[in-house]
C-alpha cells in the first residue's frame, strides 16, 4: 500500500512542499503508515504515543487527517474519575503548549463537544492564577479575552473565568464571592487550562496523589479522524481505556459519514 499512500499524501501537501519520494520515504514511518490507512477508510482509528515523541506525533497527524472544518486548532482532554469529585474532564493536557486566545477559544469550544460526546453537559471553568481580571498581564489576559469571546458566541454555555482552580472546584466559595458568574449555582466539570504545563502537572499530580482514580486519556479533540495517543507512562489498562474511546469514535464517525450521505 505504500505507493498507493505516498500519491494520495503528496496530492494532499503538495502545497507543503512534498514531492513523491518524500512522502514515499514517509511510508516507512509506523505513524504516517497507520494514519494513512484510516485517511483512507482501511482503518476505523490509529493510536499512537507509546513509543514515539507526541511533537512528531501532532506533526503527522496535521498532516495526514487534517483539523476537523471549523476549527483552527486541536487539542486533548484526560477524564478523571474521582470518588469526592465524581468526573471531571481537563483540557488541553498534551498538544498546546501556550496557547493565545484563538488557541484557548478552540480548546473551550472542543472542551464542550467532548464533554457531550460522553452525554455530559458541560460546565467549564477557564483556569488562570488570578480571579476576573484582577491581573491583566501575560497567560490570565489571554484566558480572560478568550472567556470574553466565547461567551459572546455561545450565550448559553456555561463557561467563565478566568479563575483560580480552589473557586472553580468550590461551589461555595465561588458562588460567595463571585454570585455574577454563568457558572452560579453549578458544579464545575471541565476545567480549561492556560498552558500545557499546568494541565498536564495538574492530572498527573492528582494520579500521583490518588492512584485509586481511573484516568482516561488523552482523548483527541479536534482531528478530522478518530486518531488518538498514549504516552510511554502508560499502562496496559491506559491502552484498553483509549481503545474503547476510539472504538466509541469511529462508531460514532461512522454514523455521521451515513447520515451526511
Amino acid at each position: 500500500r505504500r505507493e498507493r499512500y505516498a500519491r494520495i499524501l503528496a496530492d494532499k501537501c503538495r502545497r507543503r512542499g512534498y514531492t513523491l519520494q518524500e512522502a514515499n520515504d514517509k511510508m516507512f514511518e509506523r505513524n504516517y503508515f497507520g494514519m494513512m490507512m484510516v485517511e483512507t477508510g482501511d482503518a476505523d482509528a490509529f493510536i499512537t504515543g507509546l513509543y514515539t515523541k507526541y511533537s512528531n506525533t501532532i506533526k503527522v497527524a496535521n498532516e495526514v487527517i487534517g483539523i476537523r472544518p471549523g476549527y483552527s486548532h486541536f487539542g486533548t482532554m484526560h477524564i478523571l474519575n474521582t470518588k469526592k469529585k465524581g468526573v471531571i474532564y481537563l483540557a488541553d493536557t498534551l498538544i498546546n503548549r501556550l496557547p493565545n486566545k484563538d488557541v484557548l477559544v478552540d480548546i473551550a469550544r472542543l472542551s464542550a463537544e467532548t464533554v457531550r460526546f460522553f452525554n455530559d453537559e458541560p460546565a467549564i471553568a477557564m483556569i488562570s492564577f488570578s480571579n476576573f481580571g484582577s491581573d491583566n498581564c501575560g497567560s490570565p489576559a489571554e484566558v480572560h479575552a478568550a472567556v470574553e469571546e466565547i461567551q459572546q458566541r455561545y450565550p448559553n454555555l456555561a463557561i467563565d473565568g478566568e479563575m483560580q482552580i480552589n473557586f472553580a472546584l468550590n461551589r461555595k466559595l465561588r458562588d460567595a464571592r463571585y454570585p455574577f458568574t454563568r457558572l452560579n449555582g453549578l458544579e464545575v466539570n471541565t476545567l480549561v487550562f492556560p498552558n500545557l504545563s499546568s494541565a498536564n502537572s495538574a492530572y498527573k499530580l492528582l494520579q500521583t496523589l490518588d492512584p485509586d482514580s481511573e484516568i482516561i486519556g488523552p482523548i483527541q479533540m479536534g482531528l478530522n479522524k478518530p486518531i488518538h495517543f498514549t504516552d510511554f507512562e502508560c499502562s496496559v489498562r491506559d491502552v484498553v481505556n483509549i481503545t474503547a474511546v476510539a472504538v466509541i469514535d469511529a462508531y460514532v464517525q461512522k454514523i455521521k459519514d451515513n447520515i451526511n450521505k
